[in-house]
């Protein structure tokens, strides 16, 4: 049995457990339950505090948690990473008075500044020979400089709409973040072989993202532009019609390319274009 821990609660939370369901691991959630056991998967998740995750997978609590790579660099516990995991990103940044005027990063010097993320920012700091005092606040950084506890905040951003309205403005970004799965260092030959398995049921549902299946009817002495446009994971599967001269062709295409792909298609005479729905794609 492999060990999950997983936050409780908020985004990252909803895209590990939406993850899970598409990798076709039942999870009967219950808000009374801190640890449940998958009825299907030799796994069970461990619900934890965000920045709780990373000692319980250092100390053998968990055997690997999923955690933003922001908490696992802030709290420096000696896990592994296992994965990157490519979502949940965001980025650590410091912001500041929407009316300062910004030239550069001595605007910091002797500022005292916000944060939830002292380590991080205590380094970053100290790499660019910047002294200030650092006031640690855990939630709802963003409102320290309005009510005076601060002149400025380092904090997670994401679309940026939080600092807006609290009159902030982001200035210098410190690292960028993304869901990370990490690894105690110490897992049994069983307990890797199960986490070999999970992970090939992420790739699977990750690889899926983003993408449609194209089938498509064209003229034979067409099917060489068509390629160019639709080379497929390695090529088009390509076969003949019953009709002379035609045959139909299959593969993927990238969903944010999808509509000028088509109306190229289309000039190019493909017909009877059926776009499909990827579940999971492995390569």
């Amino acid at each position: 049995m492999l060990r999950i821990a997983v936050q409780a609660k908020g985004r990252l939370h909803e895209e590990t457990m939406k993850m899970l369901e598409e990798s076709s691991i039942r999870i009967e959630t219950s808000k009374r339950l801190l640890l449940i056991q998958s009825p299907n998967f030799p796994v069970e998740i461990l619900f934890l505090r965000d920045d709780d995750i990373p000692q319980a997978v250092a100390t053998g609590i968990a055997d690997v948690g999923i955690v933003g790579e922001n908490e696992y660099v802030e709290k420096g516990e000696d896990a592994a990473i296992v994965k990157r995991l490519d979502f949940s990103k965001c980025r650590l940044s410091l912001a500041i008075p929407k009316e300062a005027d910004y030239q550069g990063l001595q605007w910091f010097e002797g500022k005292k500044i916000a944060t939830s993320y002292p380590k991080i920012l205590q380094d970053f700091l100290n790499k660019n020979g910047i002294k200030a005092e650092i006031h640690v606040i855990t939630g709802s950084v963003e409102i320290a400089p309005g009510i005076g506890l601060s002149d400025c905040i380092f904090d997670i951003v994401s679309s940026g709409s939080t600092l807006v309205s609290n009159n902030l403005k982001e200035v210098e970004v410190v690292m960028k973040s993304e869901a990370l799965m990490i690894g105690n260092k110490q897992l049994s030959a069983e307990k890797k072989a199960i986490l070999d398995e999970l992970l090939f049921r992420f790739d699977s549902y990750k690889n899926a993202e983003g993408k449609k299946y194209i089938i498509l009817n064209i003229p034979n002495d067409k099917i060489e532009a068509v390629c160019k446009l639709l080379p497929g994971m390695k090529s088009p599967t390509i076969t003949p019609l019953v009709e002379k001269g035609w045959s139909s062709l299959h593969s993927v295409i990238e969903e944010k390319t999808f509509w000028d792909i088509i109306s190229q298609l289309k000039a190019i005479g493909a017909e009877g274009i059926l776009v499909v729905p990827i579940e999971k794609m492995i390569l």
